[in-house]
């Protein structure tokens, strides 16, 4: 009886700790402004890894802008997979940026690769 306890209560642990830890990776939309705006410029640097593939965009107006799509099957989903963009293409990004004005980060709803359009979340798209 005391030993399963034990494994039941090491279970639990393990579990809340794998749940705590997916939280934490997955931050959500609450660091993003609510209005969306288009930012224009050219990749610099594509990663595919988890918990969510990133972009560094070159723009000409404020310098290099992190932007972060969805997870990586939900990017998938959107058609954007390896290979989709490379450093130099042009693209135009619409999403949400940081609360923070100095923070130069994106969450993107949907990008323009080389005329190529990807929504990864079309749901939370606002303008056409």
């Amino acid at each position: 009886m005391r030993l399963m306890n034990s494994k039941r209560m090491a279970i639990g642990v393990a579990l809340a700790l794998s749940l705590a830890t997916g939280a934490a990776a997955h931050h959500g939309w609450s660091w993003a402004e609510g209005e969306q705006t288009e930012l224009r410029g050219t990749i610099e640097k594509v990663t595919m890894g988890g918990p969510h593939p990133t972009l560094d965009v070159a723009t000409a107006a404020d310098g290099l802008w992190l932007v972060e799509l969805g997870n990586p099957r939900q990017t998938e989903r959107s058609g954007f997979v390896e290979g989709s963009a490379k450093k130099g293409d042009p693209i135009i990004v619409l999403g949400n940026r940081s609360q923070k004005a100095d923070e130069k980060r994106m969450k993107a709803v949907r990008i323009t690769v080389a005329d190529k359009r990807y929504d990864i979340y079309p749901e939370r798209i606002q303008t056409n």
